[in-house]
């Protein structure tokens, strides 16, 4: 659970806090980053920087998606770790040696990207670089302007109670502590009934297919009635007419299913590819949407197969 913003919270103090496990810290740093020097100081792209205790990916469950997180070391150089929204506005896709950023009038060497950070979502818009150079460049004092605390699940609730005195003593009321896990909750319910939503609809796009299929199998029964008496006079037995009908609707609906997967995958891809994002389209989701269409379909003529194979050939022939 984060805290902040204030003037002076003590990290080391909350680790006293009951039930704290892990704790890292952010600080505010008052000055702007550009994509390079030749840009215009006001079109900062919303991106905010940050000085960074190295063991901050830890302990939000974080990782990187390319390079490397602060160290010891490089925490007193003029480095800088990007996190993942910052990254796509300055446009680096690549980390390549030599990349860097105009930070605060000075050229820092970019040594790392992060993934986006679900309990952290401001570290995604931020430029992060170590204390000691924050300290050495731009004068700060070193305080923290947000703690980042792991708990003992089972002492949440106790662990937030005291959390703001415990960070700042002098002024409990000026500590803002929150919980990203409640956050992720309500998310996750939301993206939950977001998918139960469209499992839901695709059940109902699934049913209304089988009809259909059984509709269209029911018909050409019916049209091919003098087929299946001149195939049943010719020696064909009910077997044979059952398996004929029954291998047509399961032909019909791997058509359908390859032609769906066909669409469904250029669709993704597409979006994919408007919104810059690596295109994956798993060959085993695709398997399992084919391989049931042929099930859908099996089910769906086996009535129709039945009905076609029930008459004797007599009874088809008076339709001739």
């Amino acid at each position: 659970m984060p805290l902040g913003p204030t003037t002076r919270l003590r990290p080391k103090a909350a680790t006293r806090a009951t039930g704290v496990e892990q704790i890292t810290a952010v600080a505010t740093v008052p000055r702007t980053v550009l994509r390079n020097r030749l840009v215009d100081p006001g079109r900062t792209g919303g991106i905010t920087v940050m000085a960074s205790r190295t063991n901050l990916i830890p302990v939000l469950h974080g990782g990187m998606a390319q390079g490397m997180f602060l160290n010891e070391a490089t925490s007193h150089f003029p480095v800088v770790v990007l996190g993942s929204v910052a990254a796509q506005r300055f446009g680096i896709t690549t980390l390549t040696p030599g990349r860097a950023v105009w930070l605060g009038g000075r050229t820092f060497t970019v040594v790392g990207v992060l993934t986006p950070l679900q309990l952290a979502p401001d570290i995604d818009h931020a430029a992060l670089i170590g204390y000691p150079i924050a300290q050495q460049a731009f004068r700060t004092d070193g305080s923290s302007s947000t703690i980042y605390v792991r708990t003992d699940v089972t002492h949440v609730n106790d662990t937030y109670k005291v959390l703001g005195a415990t960070a700042n003593p002098a002024h409990p009321d000026e500590v803002e502590v929150s919980q990203p896990s409640s956050a992720l909750s309500a998310q996750l319910a939301a993206k939950n009934a977001s998918n139960s939503l469209f499992l839901g609809l695709g059940g109902v796009a699934v049913l209304v297919g089988a009809v259909g299929i059984a509709n269209v199998m029911v018909i050409s029964v019916l049209e091919r009635r003098s087929e299946i008496g001149l195939r049943r006079a010719t020696g064909a037995t009910r077997r044979h007419i059952t398996a004929q009908f029954l291998m047509e609707s399961v032909l019909l609906a791997a058509l359908g299913g390859i032609a769906g997967c066909g669409l469904g995958a250029a669709v993704t891809a597409g979006y994919a590819q408007y919104k810059h994002w690596q295109i994956v389209l798993p060959a085993g989701a695709l398997g399992i949407g084919i391989g049931a269409t042929l099930v859908i379909g099996a089910v769906a003529g086996l009535y129709p197969a039945v009905r076609a194979a029930r008459p004797t050939p007599v009874e088809a022939l008076r339709t001739v």
